[in-house]
């Protein structure tokens, strides 16, 4: 996982190519070693103030300038949801360009379950939907004081994702 860094009054042209120019300083290691980096979009607008890659159309431009079959992007959809919404929509039209998955209630960036504004069972229908196989990881905040909570919380988000 890498990330953009911040803006600090930069525009969104001269950021990307800013990270262009250095990821292409080491996706070549990557590639030789098959390994995947994934840059991860995350929100501006509540945790990462000023974060560069918070919309995935940004993101999308940023794989397709990098050019490599080892660099995409990791679909935060906790932070996705924040800053563009239409989650299923932007997971099913820019499938080639994503590479992992994080989960996380919103608001709040706790447990999944109907509490929350995002209903997980349909999106992960429409990640599956795209061909992919892999992990999709749980990124929440449990809450609850013992370790049990916090247990009973990830396996119940894993039961929600297991469509």
């Amino acid at each position: 996982i890498c990330f953009s860094g911040n803006r600090n009054g930069m525009d969104d042209d001269t950021g990307l190519k800013n990270c262009v120019e250095g990821i292409k300083q080491f996706i070549g290691v990557a590639e030789k070693s098959n390994v995947m980096v994934q840059m991860e979009l995350l929100n501006s607008k509540v945790n990462h103030k000023d974060y560069m890659c918070d919309k995935t159309p940004w993101g999308v431009e940023l794989v397709k300038r990098v050019g490599s079959p080892n660099f995409k992007l990791l679909y935060d959809i906790y932070h996705m949801q924040i800053d563009e919404g239409d989650v299923i929509r932007t997971i099913k039209d820019n499938k080639d360009y994503l590479g992992h998955y994080h989960t996380g209630g919103v608001p709040g960036r706790n447990i999944i379950d109907e509490s929350q504004e995002l209903y997980y069972p349909a999106i992960m229908k429409a990640i599956l939907a795209t061909g992919f196989t892999d992990y999709v990881a749980q990124e929440f905040i449990p809450l609850g004081n013992s370790n049990d909570e916090k247990i009973a919380q990830l396996k119940k988000a894993v039961k929600i994702c297991d469509v």
